[in-house]
């Protein structure tokens, strides 16, 4: 017998009623933990001193301090309240993995899963600038109860945590204990206004939700939503040039990208022989995304055959055959949260077939008109139009247009986009879709900068189903995917190392073969 078995109840034991126990606590009835004052006594006696974590200022602290500086010269006299965000339940009583929210792991330079329920708060002073405090969850002693029994904090289940010195050192900002948070943001509610990161953590936002609610006026309460929507937007923003510590992370992230994309070509025959190849294709990447960084920076995309013609099919269930493409949209997330997006379409067999090199030709072609216009003083939307004209010429080219190019270009046509719904570019950073909170005149209106980082990615996507398009184009699905770094004088493809030219394809494919 286990000595785990829970004994089965007789007449000098009864069972206890479940009605007797709150629903809320019958989740640790597996545990079956000791409870005793001896055991208690017993488990946090007799360890010996922790040994001293030799901890450093963290890369990115010297560039966060302008980070931050830029937000508090927005919003003077404002306390800003800037949530890591919180574990989140996968299933019962298990988590996902934490990962902070991206305007707090951009202020404070900390990624991984570090520190959930954290909160940064800047703090207005006088003269309009801002003190930064970061409210934390430090290391429990060995004699407390959460050392042994907490499963979600506990060092005992997760390992031990920072110290709030640690932290301070490792951040440059000064710590505190998060259960002084709520009178922190109490202080003067009255009179200063506060902003808080919208969708970060539901239980801060609560707090700063009452603190308001307790001076707020009518016209005050209405406004809530826009101030918050203004940091949010702001913080976006602040993203969209990159200083050069973010540019080293995107770059090392662009690099692991590259890596797993040979591992994927060298897994294809594997990918031909199971019955799911397409999760060989995404479990390749995937082991090599989380060896070689945090963790992939997205869902896979392997979508092989007609499931390429579907934008974001990550199910990935499916056959990988001979003659087929693939098309593998794929980034790794390094420890710092950067990512890297990358797709290229690989043909399964090694060789494309005349048809698949005519398509694809084709959206390479529309990847180097946009490259072409990839510079400072462009727009944003420039992109996307560079690459729609190539697009709609070849289109035009095939007979599959109800008309010209030039009929499909116009705002009132747009036929071609039947093939291409999505956008050519997004840029790229924190988030695989980064700065999407910014407005429109500041993204797609935008003039390019350097420190601009963005993707490339045009497309074509050929249903097997599509009755306007002659029988040998269905079920081809091809997307070309780079990222793209503005410099000074032009721009610069961060993952040109990975062969995006048909033939440049087919003889790499073969050094693996």
């Amino acid at each position: 017998m286990n000595d785990q078995t829970t004994p089965v109840p007789d007449a000098a034991h009864p069972a206890t009623h479940s009605d007797d126990q709150p629903l809320a606590d019958r989740g640790d009835n597996r545990s079956q933990r000791p409870s005793s004052p001896a055991f208690r006594d017993f488990i946090t006696s007799s360890w010996a001193p922790r040994a001293g974590l030799s901890v450093e200022a963290g890369p990115a602290a010297a560039f966060t301090v302008s980070r931050r500086a830029a937000i508090s010269a927005a919003f003077p006299g404002d306390r800003l309240v800037i949530p890591a965000g919180t574990l989140k339940q996968r299933s019962n009583d298990t988590d996902y993995r934490f990962r902070p929210h991206s305007a707090f792991a951009h202020l404070t330079g900390l990624g991984t899963d570090q520190e959930p329920d954290a909160v940064l708060v800047l703090e207005p002073v006088a003269g309009g600038s801002h003190d930064a405090v970061l409210y934390v969850r430090p290391l429990a002693a060995r004699d407390t109860e959460e050392f042994y029994a907490d499963s979600r904090y506990g060092e005992f289940w997760v390992g031990a945590r920072p110290s709030l010195d640690d932290m301070t050192t490792l951040t440059g900002i000064r710590a505190a204990h998060i259960d002084s948070l709520a009178d922190a943001l109490a202080l003067d509610a009255g009179t200063v206004r506060l902003r808080v990161v919208p969708d970060a953590d539901e239980l801060v936002a609560a707090l700063v939700e009452s603190l308001r609610a307790e001076a707020e006026t009518d016209a005050q309460a209405a406004a809530y939503d826009d101030l918050d929507a203004e940091l949010a937007e702001a913080l976006s923003e602040l993203r969209l040039v990159k200083d050069p510590y973010e540019i080293s992370q995107m770059r090392e992230a662009v690099a692991a990208t590259i890596d797993g994309f040979s591992g994927v070509v060298r897994a294809l025959p594997q990918a031909t022989d199971h019955r799911r190849g397409e999760r060989v294709v995404e479990t390749t990447f995937d082991a090599h995304a989380r060896l070689e960084g945090n963790t992939v920076g997205y869902e896979t995309i392997a979508a092989s055959g007609e499931h390429a013609t579907i934008l974001h099919w990550i199910r990935n269930d499916g056959q990988v055959r001979s003659g087929d493409l693939i098309l593998v949209d794929a980034g790794v997330e390094v420890e710092s949260l950067y990512t890297a997006d990358i797709t290229r379409t690989l043909p399964v067999s090694g060789t494309y077939t005349d048809v698949q090199r005519k398509v694809y030709t084709a959206v390479l072609d529309a990847a180097d008109a946009a490259f072409a216009v990839a510079r400072p003083g462009s727009r944003f939307a420039d992109v996307h139009a560079a690459a729609m004209e190539v697009i709609a010429d070849r289109l035009a080219d095939w007979g599959l247009l109800p008309g010209t190019a030039e009929e499909s270009l116009a705002p009132e046509g747009q036929f071609h986009r039947r093939w291409m719904v999505h956008g050519t570019s997004h840029h790229l950073g924190l988030d695989v879709h980064d700065c999407a909170q910014a407005r429109r005149e500041m993204y797609l209106e935008a003039r390019l900068e350097p420190g601009m980082v963005f993707t490339i990615e045009p497309g074509l996507y050929f249903k097997s189903d599509d009755l306007s398009i002659p029988e040998e184009f269905r079920g081809i699905g091809v997307r070309i995917e780079d990222d793209v770094l503005i410099t000074a004088d032009g721009h610069e493809n961060l993952s040109a190392a990975l062969p995006r030219r048909p033939e440049a394809v087919e003889a790499w494919m073969a050094t693996f073969r």
